[in-house]
């Protein structure tokens, strides 16, 4: 009897120690989230103005008011809910300047999509006016499938879709619905 209470007793505080051991896990990740609301961003920034350098040359600054960090999700982001001023930098140092009412920077891809009275404006005098622009920063290439209005020195083009490097040397409006000659005659 006493060798079964023993068995009893041993079995019990077997069955505790493993219960202990396979129920700790890491959980790191999890304790830096306390505090941290899912919906939340880990972290805010106002008056932002960063700058991307290549070879030690500003090739892009980004200006915003206010930034809500996301990167603490899966597909970690960067808001800009009261929107961005883009400067882009050809070789040459032109500059091609982009604005938007509200933009997200996807960290992975590297894109931002800019939306909410888009207007890029390039050093040759180019205008281009969107809902939504995407910008690929790693191809250094803006395009949208969405109605646009660019406008050249001589004409005005009316099209939905827009495709272009960020020099405007390939600038392409897509599926034209209208180009009217605006040049002097």
């Amino acid at each position: 009897m006493k060798n079964n209470k023993v068995h009893i007793i041993k079995n019990g505080v077997i069955a505790l120690a493993m219960t202990l051991f396979f129920s700790c896990t890491n959980n790191f990740k999890e304790v830096n989230k306390i505090g941290i609301s899912e919906n939340e961003p880990q972290g805010v920034g106002i008056d932002i103005n960063a700058k991307r350098t290549d070879s030690g040359r500003v090739v892009a600054n980004l200006i915003s008011p206010k930034l809500l960090d996301f990167e603490n999700r899966t597909f970690g982001y960067s808001e800009f809910p009261d929107g961005v001023t883009l400067h882009v930098f050809d070789d040459q140092n032109q500059r091609t300047t982009i604005v938007s009412d509200y933009a997200i920077i996807y960290s992975e891809t590297d894109v931002i999509d800019m939306q909410g009275n888009v207007v890029i404006s390039s050093h040759q005098g180019d205008s281009l006016f969107a809902d939504q622009l995407y910008f690929d920063q790693n191809k250094q290439w803006m395009f949208t499938n969405l109605p646009v209005k660019h406008k050249t020195i001589d004409y005005l083009t009316n099209g939905k879709g827009f495709d272009s490097d960020r020099d405007f040397k390939k600038a392409e409006v897509l599926e034209i619905s209208g180009s009217y000659y605006i040049g002097e005659e």
